[in-house]
């Protein structure tokens, strides 16, 4: 693959942790039991993707694998709270798809052209102050900041176009491109010539105009990974209609009709669904055809029977390439844009540990609950959820954490404190 195009890339992104709250207590001249005032830590730092269409290719992310988010700053005395972690914004192009490592299920579309919150930062936690009760006037303890998520993921791009060029190596489609649009590719009379796609715009008439794609040459077996394989099999499935560009003059000893059918063999075998979109055959290098023109005459008669339109022209001379632009735009005004890719990503469901990996202490009638299995599983529990607060509390059961409580002697009303959970013990 060219240096210069990367259409899939495997990153690590992490949100910033939430900052720690403040033990902290009033200490002014004069002013007797000043009381509690430890401030709050700062929330972390959000990861979020941004479209941007001045991007064509992810080959930023060749040489930088790892995003991290700004952590949140801890809690201060003066009832000071910590400053958020700053967001980190991570620009793709706008037709990449965001999918998870370990299930390969996609997370996100960006072709919706909205701004997506991959991870979000873990949340503050609370100083002392938010402790004092009347019985309670000195409390000697805050809650730790709750960790960032953390994700594995593969941007897939997948380009952005409204037709494209579809064919065998070396049939013309870079100059096809070359002609109708203001684009520059590589051409050359060898096969494989174009390692990576190149996009034009086609302008048509009273400013109104679309998107050409020139697809890396397709060749038999490329859905099974032959040639460039999958590589860029994956750029035309945003691809509203295809033009079917193939060479009839026998330049190179091809039987046309059977290169037609052994391309969308290709297509069809990569996703059934290519085959309901929309398709123009193209019979290019009219200017080379022989006075025996039965192999232009099967063509024709074989997309025809397949409800396609078929065109004759050839790119070098420019010969028949108006009435090929004019009907993609024809065919384009009645075919809907497809709309994002539905994300089917599931994340798991959060586990618990054993109760005897757990840090529990006693502080003034609040039992503080510490441990790295419950911290991660006190990030990922949607706690507005009544049927997920049902599963934590069974969890915490399972796992031996109210047994072992109620071993240390806690007593029916009694603070339980987790991170940033904070509930009555009720026997």
């Amino acid at each position: 693959m060219s240096s210069g195009f990367v259409d899939k890339a495997r990153i690590t992104i992490k949100s910033g942790n939430g900052g720690n709250g403040a033990v902290a207590f009033h200490r002014e001249k004069y002013v007797a039991s000043g009381g509690p005032d430890g401030g709050d830590g700062g929330n972390g730092g959000d990861v979020v993707f941004v479209p941007d269409d001045s991007l064509t290719t992810l080959l930023d992310f060749r040489y930088k694998r790892k995003y991290v988010a700004e952590n949140g700053e801890d809690g201060q005395g003066k009832r000071c709270s910590g400053k958020d972690g700053r967001s980190l914004y991570i620009k793709v192009p706008r037709g990449t798809v965001i999918r998870d490592y370990e299930s390969g299920s996609i997370m996100h579309d960006m072709s919706d052209g909205i701004c997506w919150t991959a991870a979000k930062g873990g949340r503050g936690g609370w100083g002392n102050i938010h402790f004092a009760t009347p019985a309670r006037q000195t409390p000697r303890f805050a809650k730790p900041g709750l960790p960032g998520e953390s994700f594995d993921i593969v941007l897939e791009l997948k380009l952005l176009a409204d037709v494209g060029l579809i064919g065998f190596p070396n049939v013309g489609k870079s100059t096809f491109l070359s002609v109708v649009s203001k684009a520059h590719p590589k051409i050359a009379n060898y096969h494989f010539t174009t390692l990576f796609p190149n996009l034009g715009v086609v302008y048509v008439n009273d400013g109104n105009s679309f998107v050409l794609a020139d697809i890396p040459g397709i060749i038999e077996g490329a859905s099974s990974g032959a040639g460039l394989g999958t590589e860029f099999l994956r750029h035309i499935e945003r691809c509203r209609l295809f033009v079917h560009i193939i060479d009839v003059s026998g330049s190179e000893g091809r039987d046309p009709l059977d290169d037609y059918r052994k391309i969308n063999d290709e297509l069809r075998k990569h996703d059934e669904k290519l085959m309901d979109r929309p398709q123009i055959v193209v019979a290019n290098k009219a200017d080379l055809i022989s006075e025996d023109d039965t192999a232009v005459d099967q063509l024709r008669s074989e997309a025809e029977k397949d409800g396609y339109p078929f065109f004759l022209c050839s790119a070098v001379s420019h010969s028949g390439i108006k009435p090929v632009i004019d009907k993609c735009y024809e065919m384009l005004s009645c075919i809907p844009v497809p709309g994002p890719y539905e994300a089917d990503y599931v994340p798991k469901l959060p586990t618990g540990g054993s109760a005897e990996d757990l840090q529990i202490t006693e502080n003034d009638g609040v039992w503080i609950i510490e441990g790295d299995w419950i911290r991660k599983l006190i990030a990922r529990i949607n706690f507005s959820d009544y049927e997920s607060r049902m599963y934590f509390d069974r969890l915490l059961r399972e796992s031996g954490v109210f047994a072992r409580l109620e071993n240390m002697g806690i007593r029916d009303e009694d603070t339980v404190s987790i991170y940033d959970l904070t509930f009555d013990y009720k026997e």
